[in-house]
């Protein structure tokens, strides 16, 4: 039976300071207290930039070529451009449509968008082409077509051997519809190809890999058709082995329960930030790594500002997060970004 500690807090004495985290907050469902806490004492750092990015949220952020881009978000966005040497944004081409509800990714110098979202909740439409942004000429390719029964949005994607890999996601909007699906697209021959399905279903994710392992973790099960929304949150992690071709579920859920996360890898450590869940009305701070080698979550230090809705980005062994919703739902839209630095 897993025992739910709703109100855990622990202190420990670091370096003649006491440093407190809470445990895993309450949740609709259960939850892991499989965790344990940081000894980590950096803190983030809300960026002080010269300018600030276009509010939004259901966005993706990535970097590219030393740069930062929000792209995306519900309504009509730019593309807004974070250089680091700088200090300042700047304003590319918006997308040839509304596109929300993606992780996007970069390779080779491009930006790839692919089971995105497009339109108003709770029916949402997934964007039938993969979507193609070239930084250095600022401007949106159509790509090629998804397959027409493999279609859906909120999904993960990641790259591993100059292939894109598209996990889960949900093919009618919030209503219903969820999946397990993992497919692989070759982008040399243009051709996809279905791989085995993951354990759970999931939607609201975001994909990492790490080694030979594609890592699943957050999400959950969109159901407005029977008004839960929210409440569906997926505690387990399913693991994909390229070696083997096999998935399978960690003993260790995540500790805190929530989607519309962030995920990225630095080192040895999965890294799954912010959300939002029914446990309160603000988005989820919590920052939670799973190492890849002894399969254990640790609690990093908080974010200033919960988010979810948005992407981060690892530059110069530093994670950045931008944008997203400060509560659940669709708002306060954030321009705000913040730093950490393990």
């Amino acid at each position: 039976m897993k025992i739910s500690f709703a109100s855990l807090f622990i202190c420990i004495l670091i370096a003649g300071q006491w440093a407190c985290s809470s445990g895993p907050s309450e949740q609709a469902a259960d939850t892991s207290a499989n965790d344990s806490v940081s000894t980590d004492t950096a803190q983030w750092e809300t960026m002080q930039t010269q300018n600030e990015p276009t509010a939004r949220h259901e966005n993706a952020f990535t970097e590219a070529n030393g740069k930062f881009y929000l792209i995306g978000g519900r309504g009509s966005r730019p593309v807004d451009i974070y250089d680091p040497q700088s200090n300042t944004w700047s304003e590319g081409h918006a997308p040839p449509l509304e596109m929300h509800h993606f992780q996007a990714v970069s390779y080779q110098g491009k930006i790839y968008v692919m089971g995105a979202f497009t339109g108003g909740f709770p029916d949402e439409k997934p964007i039938p082409n993969i979507y193609i942004y070239d930084p250095e000429a600022d401007s949106w390719e159509k790509g090629p077509e998804i397959p027409q029964n493999r279609r859906r949005g909120a999904a993960g994607v990641a790259i591993y051997n100059d292939k894109f890999y598209l996990v889960d996601g949900i093919v009618n909007g919030h209503t219903d519809g969820y999946q397990n699906w993992l497919d692989e697209y070759d982008p040399a021959t243009n051709t996809w190809k279905t791989l085995p399905d993951a354990p759970h279903k999931r939607d609201h994710v975001q994909a990492a890999i790490a080694g030979d392992k594609i890592f699943v973790a957050g999400g959950r099960t969109s159901s407005a058709a029977t008004n839960q929304t929210l409440e569906l949150t997926i505690p387990e992690v399913d693991v994909y082995d390229f070696n083997t071709g096999a998935w399978t579920t960690l003993d260790n859920d995540i500790p805190t329960q929530r989607a519309g996360t962030a995920s990225v890898v630095i080192g040895d450590e999965v890294i799954v930030l912010g959300g939002e869940s029914t446990a309160h009305e603000e988005a989820h701070n919590e920052v939670e790594a799973l190492n890849i080698n002894t399969l254990e979550w640790r609690t990093l230090p908080p974010l200033n500002k919960g988010r979810h809705g948005t992407g981060a980005a690892v530059y110069n062994g530093n994670i950045y997060m931008a944008a997203g919703s400060g509560n659940r739902g669709g708002g306060p839209e954030l321009t705000s970004m913040e730093m950490y630095e393990p």
